[in-house]
């Protein structure tokens, strides 16, 4: 049975992540630190107007062109590199085994405004089925106050459980090529293939955390989740990331891998916290594939997009 752990002062347990377990953090200084990143540039990509309430200002192409500005800018800036690295060590991580990938500032528009694209609402899915590592781990936190009807919805009970699914058809290096370059075109419908359950469940019930803003919720990439349809007056901006320990990558630690058949890895994408060093070539190739060889144009996630 999957728990809800509160912190106890010291950094996650990987261990019960890796067995389906949930950890809440309170904000750390370096995560209430990105949230006002993330405030500044969304105030100033959509002033005057209230970034919450934006969408009631903007015909819905329009606002997207400003999503797929300001997304990049928060992905890019140099502050995260600083700040996410700051933000392990305050969590007690050793910052010499933690590597992080690029944080992306997520957003869900109220009553269906705009759910495709680069603001696309993301169905239950296990982000291992989009090439994630067994051993990675996720860390969502939100930048305004949350509502349940706005965040994001956790299926610990699907944890161990092997579920139907369209993860054969993904591989991460042909969606860096083609489904990050359209996500800005994606507007009313998304056309892009993705990862997703393939058979009628009952996925009730869903555990929604409303934490406040900064504090952060941390869970394996294993873990069914999906963003909430937002049913309240207002957007929901978050921001997420992700990290892995090369000690677990190198110990074959992880979460159990039930029902993953997609190709490719992410992790070229990750950066070590305390020079931004890739992961080495040969630790890589443990958990790679031949799909690498016909696509070394788009093995790096290059953050064109959120």
């Amino acid at each position: 049975m999957s728990t809800v752990v509160f912190e106890g002062g010291g950094c996650v347990d990987r261990r019960l992540l890796f067995e389906g377990n949930l950890f809440i953090f309170q904000a750390r200084p370096a995560s209430l630190a990105l949230v006002d990143l993330a405030r500044g540039l969304l105030e100033e990509a959509f002033a005057p107007h209230p970034p919450r309430e934006a969408q009631d200002h903007f015909a819905v192409e329009d606002y997207a062109a400003i999503l797929s500005v300001v997304k990049p800018r928060f992905i890019h800036h140099p502050e995260c590199k600083r700040l996410i690295p700051q933000l392990m060590a305050e969590l007690g991580a050793d910052p010499k085994d933690v590597y992080f990938d690029v944080p992306r500032l997520r957003s869900a528009t109220a009553n269906d405004y705009l759910t495709s694209g680069i603001a696309y609402a993301f169905h239950p899915h296990r982000d291992t089925w989009y090439s994630a590592p067994q051993a990675q781990i996720n860390w969502w936190f939100p930048v305004y106050e949350l509502d349940p009807e706005n965040g994001l919805a956790i299926y610990p009970q699907f944890f161990s459980r092997t579920l139907p699914n369209s993860s054969a058809t993904y591989n991460y290096y042909r969606w860096n090529m083609e489904g990050r370059t359209l996500a800005s075109q994606q507007v009313g419908t998304d056309t892009r293939v993705q990862p997703r359950i393939t058979a009628e469940l009952d996925l009730a019930p869903e555990l929604r955390i409303v934490a406040p803003v900064g504090a952060l919720l941390a869970f394996s990439g294993h873990q069914l989740h999906a963003s909430v349809r937002n049913t309240t007056p207002v957007t929901r901006f978050s921001i997420d990331f992700r990290t892995v320990h090369r000690s677990d990558l190198e110990a074959g630690e992880g979460a159990p891998k039930s029902d993953v058949s997609c190709t490719g890895t992410t992790l070229r994408d990750f950066r070590r916290c305390t020079d931004l060093a890739a992961l080495d070539d040969e630790l890589i190739a443990r958990y790679d594939d031949a799909t690498a060889l016909d696509h070394a144009d788009t093995l790096v996630f290059e953050a064109r997009d959120a």
